[in-house]
């Protein structure tokens, strides 16, 4: 089954009657995984909403999308937050010139970055499934896939093979994204997560940080890097004062949306 039709299908039971993520991954012969990625993808697009526990139809009938499972990370953001990461993704992908190597994160504006590059002449380098997803069947893009153990509900690879294969590769420029901006540290929450953003931080010629007002302290203690090795800031207004000053007087770049 084509990604576009399976997606529609998703629309199609749900506008029948109420779905679990259980029912749809049977009833689609796809994962529980999958089907959560396609659910993050159909709110992208306006066609649902997403709530904790699963999601309903932007229009027409109400019925719900349970879901059992752990939630998205996405379900656990307001409107305003997804509101500024389309923001950043629009403005990190109008930095990208045409024939560039891109590198794509785990972080979930990281999807939304891929999707504004649809029809470019790039290469994207990720361990981000939901990346993938976005581009998969784009002739366009060349999309190399950096292998590793899977993060079941986070859809991204990680690991010492994902690491291995990140030091045979050089990338033009990577979008980065965080748990929190402390101090002068940009952080991560979760240790398996943070060597890979560190080995893509090092194969990429420019480093830029997408981080909305939520990242200033926002959350955790594992060092990607120091915000004076970013080459530029994607943020939006409410960010300290503090951070721009310190990125300004390094001569880096803060871009607010």
């Amino acid at each position: 089954m084509l990604l576009d039709e399976r997606r529609q299908q998703i629309l199609d039971r749900l506008a029948e009657h109420g779905q679990s993520v259980k029912d749809l991954s049977n009833g689609l012969g796809v994962s529980e995984s999958t089907i959560r990625r396609d659910l993050t993808y159909l709110e992208q697009d306006g066609r649902l909403q997403r709530k904790y526990g699963g999601a309903m139809l932007t229009q027409g009938n109400r019925s719900e999308i349970t879901d059992t499972g752990q939630p998205d990370k996405t379900e656990k953001s307001s409107d305003a937050e997804v509101d500024a990461k389309k923001r950043l993704a629009h403005a990190a992908a109008d930095m990208v010139q045409d024939g560039s190597v891109v590198v794509l994160d785990i972080g979930p504006i990281a999807p939304l970055i891929a999707r504004n590059l649809r029809g470019r002449q790039v290469t994207i380098i990720t361990s981000n499934l939901a990346v993938m997803d976005q581009v998969r069947h784009d002739d366009a893009v060349d999309l190399v896939l950096v292998g590793g153990a899977l993060r079941h509900h986070h859809d991204s690879l990680v690991g010492p093979l994902t690491q291995h294969m990140i030091d045979e590769i050089t990338a033009d420029i990577m979008f980065l994204c965080c748990t929190g901006v402390r101090g002068d540290a940009v952080v991560d929450n979760m240790a398996v997560e943070a060597p890979i953003r560190q080995g893509f931080i090092g194969a990429s010629q420019q480093v830029v940080l997408l981080a909305d007002d939520t990242k200033y302290p926002g959350t955790g203690s594992f060092k990607l890097c120091s915000l004076t090795d970013l080459d530029v800031l994607i943020t939006t207004d409410q960010v300290p004062d503090s951070v721009v000053d310190l990125l300004n007087e390094d001569g880096k770049k803060v871009v607010q949306v």
